[in-house]
Order: C-alpha cells, then structure tokens, then sequence
C-alpha cells in the first residue's frame, strides 16, 4: 500500500514511524503506561490515527502535544518524520522553558577527584567509614 493511499494506521505504528520511540515496543509500552493520549483520551496500540487527529506524548520530562498531519507505516528519515505532525506552539514552549530550567538546575561535576582531606571530610560527613 502506498503512502498516499493511506488512511489511517495504529497509533503504537504511528509513533514508532513519527520517531517518537526508537521501536514499536516502546511505543507499546509508553501506550499501555497511560503516557500516550490520543484525542485526550489514554491510547490503545491498535487505535487507528488519521490525520487531524491530537496526540499527546509524554516521554520523560516533556511532553509533546501535537496534531497529526499524516501517516505512514514505514519509519523513514527524520527529515520525514516531522512532516507527520505539527506541534502546536504552546507545547514547544512549555517543553522550552522546562529544559531551559532543568539545565539551570544541573549541579556542575567536580573539576578532579578529592584530596586527602576532602575524603576525610565526606566521611565524617557521611558519618561512615569508606575503605
């Protein structure tokens, strides 16, 4: 069946194609985890998507709501993959600023390892002998 010809496919093949998920399995199991919604409603892997139809995908931290612009059953290149959907603006930017805040909060790695007595230090602090 041609891409064109199309009508709908099953949302667990939907994302896998719109590279939400690296594999439909994942796909599968963010689905039954109530993490997928499909036209606000919590998805089932055999729903069919048809074009402007919502989907809201949390995937971690962020979540993505958008709307469906077309369909495909193979996963092709990314370049491809964002043709399948339109994601509506007040989701990228609320997607924005928690990556801008979870960035602010990332504490920065130690330059080196401790020192004698920084070791001595954290295991007084920690109340506990290491060794």
């Amino acid at each position: 069946m041609n891409q064109n010809e199309l009508i709908s496919v099953r949302l667990d093949k939907w994302l896998w194609a719109a590279r939400f998920f690296k594999t439909r399995g994942l796909a599968r199991e963010a689905i039954d985890g109530g993490k997928i919604k499909h036209n606000g409603v919590k998805g089932k892997p055999s729903k069919a998507v048809k074009i402007d139809d919502e989907v809201e995908v949390q995937r971690g931290d962020d979540v993505w709501h958008v709307k469906v612009l077309g369909v495909s059953e193979r996963r092709g290149p990314a370049k491809e993959a964002v043709l399948l959907y339109d994601e509506f603006e007040q989701s990228r930017l609320t997607r924005e600023v928690a990556a801008e805040k979870r960035k602010l909060q990332r504490s920065e790695a130690p330059q080196r390892r401790p020192d004698k007595k920084q070791r001595r230090l954290i295991r007084d602090f920690k109340g506990r002998e290491i060794g």
